[in-house]
């Protein structure tokens, strides 16, 4: 959900765990079900494909697209939800498919129940189609009581519209519920078909701030030391502490242990350590970026200009905190050698333990 921040999904604010269960804080979506609004002509296919459309450039595969996990808010724009069957690209196995024979039965490709392994932007397309034929018909396509002549009717792709849906939405949900995966409509070509000109806008999700972004927005507030630690929730804790359970490689290209430490000092004083190493170097500016976030900055012009470190401080508990810095700017291997040579042997008077150690 981290990774689709969009318009239409449903929006995730923070996770938080005990040692039994793990709560996701979600935005209060107060509409409804878009199933439940079908019969009085609430459609909301563009925000759909549009969305789709989304999820695939980043990767993602929901896996159990269908009427009840698309709600509607307060101004009846379309917040898809429920992602625990979603998919991500690295999934895939060494045959470039997915193997995972799951959703919700009325809605699934014939690929999919096959378990011979599919494509998991192809298999979303065709649920796409059983959902446009829900909104248009109010009905289900495939309804069987038994599921063996379900899948029967899925595997032969026993599409007949009603009547009433015009000639060129039967042939774009002929092209969509194409039992050939291979030959089956993307989801490209469906957002350029006719159907969906009219009206159409595509939704670009919001772009997150960059540093200096948020270091210009923050300039005139709070500007003096000491930094106010950032909350460090239980979920980030059992990720970052137990390997077992280290949910980070999902969202993080390089491991956060060699760059994080545990400390039972004060921000103050964390800070003040910071501000030692950056003046004894007499290469470092030391400057407040954001809430619980400071950064350094080399005055020199490096290979890649100039070196930045971003720390953050996350409060774990009133007496523990965590401590985390990375490179931000500047050239990787003078970044590492910094961080050798002076500031992780400079830090050894604050640290109780590195991650990963």
């Amino acid at each position: 959900m981290h990774l689709v921040h969009h318009p239409n999904v449903v929006f995730l604010h923070e996770v938080m765990a005990s040692e039994t269960k793990i709560y996701f804080v979600m935005e209060y979506v107060k509409g409804g079900e878009l199933f439940d609004k079908i019969c009085k002509g609430q459609l909301k296919e563009d925000q759909l494909i549009g969305a789709i459309d989304y999820f695939h450039s980043r990767g993602v595969y929901h896996r159990d697209l269908k009427p009840e996990n698309l709600l509607l808010d307060e101004n009846d724009d379309l917040k898809i939800s429920d992602f625990g069957l979603s998919a991500l690209r690295e999934s895939k196995k060494q045959d470039g498919l997915l193997h995972t024979t799951c959703g919700t039965p009325a809605y699934v490709a014939h690929e999919v129940i096959s378990k011979k392994g599919y494509d998991g932007a192809k298999a979303v397309v065709w649920s796409c189609g059983v959902v446009l034929y829900v909104l248009l018909a109010g009905f289900l396509l495939f309804h069987e009581q038994n599921l063996v002549g379900m899948y029967r009717k899925i595997s032969k792709s026993e599409c007949r519209c009603p009547n009433w849906f015009p000639p060129e939405v039967k042939k774009l949900l002929s092209r969509i519920l194409d039992p050939n995966p291979n030959s089956r409509i993307k989801i490209d070509k469906i957002m350029g078909n006719s159907c969906f000109q009219n009206g159409f806008k595509k939704i670009e999700a919001p772009k997150s701030l960059d540093s200096h972004q948020i270091e210009s927005l923050m300039s005139n507030v709070h500007t003096a030391f000491p930094v106010q630690p950032m909350c460090y929730n239980a979920f980030d804790l059992i990720s970052s502490l137990s390997h077992g359970f280290d949910l980070s490689g999902l969202f993080e290209k390089e491991k956060r242990s060699e760059s994080m430490f545990t400390t039972k000092k004060e921000p103050k004083e964390i800070v003040s350590k910071f501000e030692e190493i950056a003046t004894s170097s007499e290469r470092f500016d030391l400057k407040k970026i954001n809430v619980g976030v400071i950064k350094m900055e080399d005055r020199r012009e490096g290979r890649k200009g100039q070196v930045a470190i971003e720390v953050e401080i996350f409060e774990v508990t009133k007496r523990f905190n965590m401590v985390e810095f990375n490179k931000s700017g500047g050239a990787t291997m003078e970044y590492k050698q910094f961080c050798d040579r002076e500031l992780k042997p400079s830090l050894k008077d604050i640290v109780w333990k590195w991650q990963g150690n």
